[in-house]
């Protein structure tokens, strides 16, 4: 795409620090370095987000994910763990809309970087969460 910067990324039209490119993903620091590390894993091909991948596309781009976390992991003694993040759309924090994956190294629970989760048990019943198990069984494509 003409206009997307991971695609100039990758065609090596804009600077980058890579650590990883073959014929399915590359894969290159982040400019923020949430932590030091933090690497943007991102198919050659581009597509919008998850919602975009094909099945053999997935196959390709996240059987890649592990070697490069290695990597990462193995790259300082000093980090203790990695979160895989994948934000999709524009309401859960897609900024660049060619699909990427964040792998980013924790090195402690002090590290700058945090997540969230609410926990909303409380607010559904067993049925409530029947139903919404059942939605998304049924809209799941064989």
């Amino acid at each position: 795409m003409e206009d997307c910067v991971f695609c100039k990324i990758i065609n090596g039209d804009i600077p980058s620090t890579k650590v990883y490119q073959d014929d399915i993903v590359t894969a290159f620091l982040d400019l923020s370095q949430v932590t030091p590390g933090h690497t943007l894993v991102v198919p050659n091909k581009h597509v919008k987000d998850i919602f975009a991948y094909d099945p053999d596309l997935a196959t390709a781009v996240f059987s890649r994910i592990p070697k490069i976390a290695r990597a990462i992991r193995d790259s300082n003694k000093d980090i203790a763990g990695l979160n895989i993040l994948n934000n999709n759309g524009k309401v859960a924090y897609q900024s660049v809309f060619h699909s990427h994956i964040h792998l980013v190294p924790r090195y402690s629970d002090q590290d700058g970087f945090s997540m969230h989760f609410t926990d909303n048990s409380d607010k559904y019943s067993n049925e409530q969460l029947q139903e919404i198990a059942e939605n998304i069984a049924k809209n799941i494509e064989e």
